[in-house]
């Protein structure tokens, strides 16, 4: 998790003075998000972001993002590219940290977002992922189908102080899961794999941005709706499901990136393994999280709970669900 160590207005104006984006006016503490320490930043030209990566994003995978956003915002997608100091470089050193300066986007995100909101959101997906067909670059999902295992044996019988019964009911949908995941092999492409909607900023009906892509990879391309589909259309607990939410984002989706006919068939089931990723990292947070630390964890069952909706069958076979 992120921590806050402050970085003095006077380090900052220096790091901004090789830029060519004014003076600093005023610098703020930004305290939304959890996995990067980010700072509002406002010069005498304008307002950015500055970020300072914690532990959770690797120095190495710096350029892949960076070259990511790059191509999305030359072809029109309301991406932040990280501006280019006087040298050319976006990536920098700053307090012993890599950092990026990246330009600011307009507009906020929504905790409950409406139908119309959903429909727009969905359909900047899938102008994303049309334009990232000529993307060259590939990177591993590091929170993919291959690391659930894993992550699950790590976590062990402590989930069980979660949930009684959470660790054997993990097992038995990831083993249920493992049997169909690559039955029928899906395109695969670029994806954001993260796209809750605190991570898409509105204006209105609008979208002003997509953000945070810290997470992207390469991976099944319709799971990057699934996940969307699994964050946005049920409410906080995952007890309430907003069918009008989730069909808004399938078909704003569809008007750039229709799905075909195998990635329909196989929706659920990338659902339900969105279910299990947020799960179990969110219990691994849960269980090596301090109760006292700054950070607020998030409760692993809010999305274990959404499996009722995408596989009923399946549900009604667990401890926890039924």
């Amino acid at each position: 998790m992120a921590v806050y160590t402050p970085v003095s207005a006077e380090i900052l104006a220096g790091f901004l003075a090789r830029y060519d984006v004014g003076e600093l006016v005023s610098a703020k503490g930004i305290a939304e998000g959890v996995e990067n320490t980010n700072y509002l930043v406002d010069t005498t030209t304008g307002r950015f972001i500055l970020t300072l990566y914690e532990k959770r994003v690797e120095g190495g995978d710096l350029p892949y993002f960076m070259a990511l956003l790059d191509h999305l915002a030359a072809r029109g997608n309301p991406v932040p590219p990280a501006i280019k100091d006087r040298d050319g470089a976006a990536i920098q050193t700053l307090e012993g940290r890599p950092a990026c300066l990246i330009q600011f986007l307009p507009g906020v995100s929504m905790t409950h977002p409406s139908p119309a909101q959903a429909l727009a959101a969905g359909a900047a997906l899938g102008e994303m992922h049309a334009a990232l067909a000529d993307f060259p670059l590939e990177r591993a999902n590091s929170m993919g189908f291959a690391t659930w295992q894993p992550l699950l044996d790590r976590c062990g019988r402590d989930l069980d102080a979660i949930a009684p019964g959470l660790h054997h009911d993990l097992t038995v949908a990831l083993t249920d899961l493992t049997a169909t995941w690559e039955r029928n092999p899906l395109p695969r492409s670029t994806i954001h794999a993260d796209l809750f909607p605190d991570n898409v900023l509105m204006r209105g009906d609008t979208v002003g941005g997509l953000i945070d892509f810290y997470f992207a990879c390469t991976d099944i391309r319709a799971y990057d709706l699934a996940v969307m589909h699994a964050a946005w259309a049920f409410d906080a607990t995952g007890i309430t499901f907003d069918a009008a939410v989730g069909d808004a984002l399938i078909a704003g989706y569809a008007r750039h990136f229709p799905l075909s006919q195998d990635e329909r068939s196989a929706f659920n089931d990338l659902a339900v393994g969105a279910c299990i990723r947020f799960t179990l990292s969110r219990a691994w947070d849960w269980l090596n999280t301090p109760a006292d630390a700054l950070v607020t964890r998030k409760d692993p069952l809010a999305f274990w709970r959404r499996v009722k909706v995408y596989d009923p069958n399946l549900a009604s076979l667990l401890k926890t669900l039924s």
